[in-house]
């Protein structure tokens, strides 16, 4: 245990693992205040789809040799997430059916264009790490975490601001319509923060994995809690946690980044779920 201490505060005087476990916990951070209300309105796996929207957008800049795919990727994503948004309100489209298809869409075509058109030459470890996460959340500069940090404080803001409004859209869309709330365009403020929370999370756990953040931390926090203001603080506090943790543990043991992350936040939701089986630990419905 000693050694390990250790080693941990060897590592922890290194700038750049300081800033992976901060950039690392405001992003689960704001990927656990968006799932509550996503989980609770049945629309999680958009950040699935955004995700793999973000991959083909990712090639795109890769083909293209942009400097920053951050100027492809993040307005791609948001546009996605309008598009899901008004397509999945069609009566012909069902919602789960418009993420299904830009999903496998999106993921398809972005890996056609990285093997015919990437100069890389490991486009299979390009791929790999796209999808599910790379170490390059251990070489952030400066930059990236002030960038990362102003894009966080937005949406902690507004989901402050609005936290009256979207719990009232989470809950019954249609009353809340109905006594003056423009639920279309909390939707829409939801989808688009979704999006943004998606490119943000690409480098920590990869395309495929970014659903678990959004997902895990408020399942467990719903398996004790039922208020929507506990469910929404626990959320946060185990987001925040099992990143921590899982970069810890990635650091000690050379394990993948984004796997290991995923891999605490199952390890939280099984103790969390046996905790919700007994009665003393239930949370009180307010």
């Amino acid at each position: 245990m000693n050694e390990y201490i250790s080693t941990l505060s060897e590592y922890l005087s290194y700038p750049f693992v300081r800033y992976s476990i901060i950039v690392g916990a405001l992003i689960s951070l704001c990927a656990s205040l968006l799932g509550v209300p996503l989980v609770l309105k049945r629309y999680s796996m958009i950040g699935d789809g955004l995700s793999h929207v973000a991959f083909g957008a990712v090639a795109v800049a890769a083909v293209t040799r942009l400097t920053s795919s951050m100027l492809v990727v993040l307005p791609v994503t948001v546009i996605a997430a309008v598009l899901i948004l008004k397509t999945s309100q069609n009566a012909k489209i069902k919602g789960d059916a418009v993420i299904a298809m830009i999903s496998v869409g999106s993921l398809a075509v972005g890996y056609l264009l990285l093997n015919k058109f990437s100069s890389s030459a490991n486009v299979s470890g390009d791929v790999c790490s796209t999808l599910f996460g790379s170490m390059s959340i251990l070489n952030l500069s400066v930059n990236d975490v002030w960038l990362c940090l102003g894009l966080s404080v937005l949406v902690i803001a507004i989901f402050i601001l609005f936290y009256n409004k979207i719990f009232a859209v989470t809950f019954d869309e249609n009353f809340a319509s109905a006594t003056g709330t423009k639920s279309g365009m909390y939707n829409l403020m939801i989808a688009v923060i979704t999006a943004v929370v998606i490119v943000l999370a690409m480098n920590l756990v990869g395309a495929l994995l970014i659903s678990a953040l959004i997902i895990f931390p408020s399942l467990s926090s719903m398996r004790v809690f039922k208020s929507f203001r506990s469910v929404i603080i626990s959320s946060a506090v185990i987001a925040v946690s099992c990143a921590i943790i899982g970069i810890l543990i990635s650091i000690l043991w050379s394990t993948p980044v984004g796997s290991t992350i995923v891999a605490v936040n199952i390890v939280i939701f099984c103790l969390f779920y046996v905790a919700g089986l007994l009665p003393n630990f239930k949370g009180h419905l307010h």
